[in-house]
């Protein structure tokens, strides 16, 4: 593999390169080209070569990719076989569903503890998962090695929730609150802000619609006007 550091779009890129290798390859096919992936992927052609590029030679000019070699390729640099091991803090609703969800369908990652300061929740286990006072989550963290944490507490408690995790432990918190967390250099925050991600579709939907809408007129209009001619 490439020492270099892969911008972050790529690396964003990565699991779907990923998911869809591993369904190519259980349907049997054997390889595949830039283009189908292309297609598949909604990724244009150019991008997905660019991406590879980084990891160095990994398809053949003429042939394309080993769709095998490629998926084990991506396995490993998405540490597939490795287990991560998931920390969920805040059991409300938003919560619930994500231990319903809990990534059955990754074989790389698991919520394998939830934290709450419900007492009705506290010391339960759901769907598999041992409910934990939020008292108990520097030790808990610690305890069973756990690198990664969602997020999905008030926002009131949000920061001095994001200090117990960095004293836990946590390398990485997915932060479902609107509240923009500060934490140390080593430790990565990805902030998932649902009313912002449907704002901004909202926001596409009016606008670039109705660009496309002129662009067609325009193109109408040429159209015409060279039939004149």
């Amino acid at each position: 593999m490439a020492t270099q550091k892969i911008p972050r779009a790529t690396a964003r890129r990565l699991p779907l390169y990923y998911r869809y290798l591993r369904v190519l390859h259980e349907s049997g096919k054997e390889k595949v080209s830039s283009t189908e992936l292309s297609e598949a992927v909604k990724v244009d052609s150019a991008t997905i070569r660019r991406d590879f590029s980084y990891f160095g030679a990994l398809g053949k000019r003429g042939y394309g990719y080993d769709v095998e070699s490629l998926m084990n390729f991506f396995s490993k640099t998405l540490n597939q076989d490795h287990l991560t091991h998931v920390a969920l803090i805040g059991v409300g609703n938003l919560g619930h569903a994500l231990l319903n969800y809990n990534f059955r369908r990754i074989n790389n990652m698991r919520i394998s503890a939830g934290f709450d300061v419900r007492e009705d929740l506290v010391g339960t286990v759901y769907h598999g998962v041992p409910i934990y006072s939020v008292d108990e989550m520097v030790e808990q963290l610690q305890l069973q090695d756990i690198d990664v944490a969602i997020l999905t507490v008030p926002a009131d408690i949000a920061q001095e929730t994001a200090d117990k995790l960095v004293d836990g432990g946590v390398k990485g918190i997915m932060n479902f609150t609107p509240i923009r967390l500060t934490v140390p250099p080593h430790v990565r925050v990805h902030n998932v802000d649902l009313t912002n991600e449907l704002q901004t579709l909202i926001y596409f939907i009016n606008h670039y619609n109705e660009e496309l809408e002129i662009s067609e007129e325009a193109i109408n209009e040429l159209k015409k006007a060279q039939s004149e001619q």
